[in-house]
């Protein structure tokens, strides 16, 4: 039997998930109290001809066991029942979004700010992500995008890399992106703003992309950036990271930071790591 615990961050996504595990054939049950779950465990694989795959729903409601659970955890690895632990992680600011547009309280609250909720929530859940099988970040995610990771490590039979990077392309003058972990300049490389051809395109046509990475400056940057990013991601794994935001910036993000932006992602598919690519400006002064 195939028993996965889906816990994390109030707001990042878990009945979602539960939804989508349904959907893969998983009997799902949401919020069950701490202690029934070495019975329920139990019970399930007794019953493994009908049931053999289980998703178990665990947050900060279930506050008063949540102190119990790595020994209840570990007497259950010890008895032979494996499990898997998907923790959903999602940035604060994106918590405190997503519960203004719901209108919804966050269950620990009450009456009180929402952000001193999720600070209090990150300590109680703490030593659950540090038993995480996997880590999903939400922050940025399109609910297709979290049925995709959803379906690769339950449903694909390939590897699963537990690792993110986000490429994004930006316009300067439109201000960093915030979530930045590193962040690149090619305003130096040739601009085709200047061309009259080429200034109503973007980087996703191939007139502008060929234009700019053809520069020797380009094939120069693109290469040792990739090298960078390949010495990088290993060390920040190391230091407990599960996923970076690489931001490239030119004057107005239309032009050269989407064709490095491409021209990089096309690079990092040799890596074993789930990349995104993203256009934070592609769309402004469109006309």
């Amino acid at each position: 039997m195939r028993f996965v615990i889906v816990t994390g961050m109030s707001g990042a996504g878990k009945s979602s998930v539960l939804k989508m595990l349904e959907d893969l054939g998983y009997f799902c049950v949401d919020n069950l109290p701490v202690h029934f779950i070495p019975k329920m465990t139990k019970l399930m694989v007794d019953e493994q001809e009908t049931v053999d795959k289980m998703g178990l729903g665990i947050d900060v409601r279930n506050l008063q066991g949540l102190s119990d659970l790595d020994n209840i955890l570990d007497k259950m690895k010890q008895e032979g029942y494996p499990y898997e632990v998907l923790f959903l992680e999602a940035d604060d600011s994106v918590l405190v979004k997503r519960y203004k547009e719901t209108r919804r309280n966050h269950p620990l609250a009450l009456q009180g700010r929402v952000d001193k909720a999720i600070a209090a929530e990150r300590v109680e859940l703490a030593h659950i992500k540090k038993r995480a099988d996997y880590i999903l970040d939400t922050s940025h995610m399109l609910v297709r995008e979290l049925k995709h990771e959803v379906d690769r490590i339950f449903l694909g039979e390939e590897e699963y890399e537990n690792f993110f990077v986000t490429l994004l392309s930006f316009g300067f003058k439109y201000g960093i992106p915030e979530d930045s972990d590193l962040v690149f300049d090619v305003r130096f490389l040739p601009n085709p703003y200047y061309i009259p051809t080429l200034k109503p395109l973007t980087g996703n046509d191939p007139a502008v992309y060929d234009y700019v990475m053809a520069a020797p400056q380009a094939k120069e940057f693109q290469r040792q950036l990739f090298e960078m990013v390949k010495f990088l991601i290993p060390n920040y794994i190391a230091e407990g990271k599960n996923q970076i935001v690489i931001s490239i910036g030119c004057t107005g993000g239309k032009h050269r930071s989407v064709s490095m932006v491409r021209a990089l992602e096309s690079q990092m598919k040799s890596l074993p790591y789930t990349v995104k690519m993203e256009h934070r400006d592609i769309e402004r002064d469109a006309k």
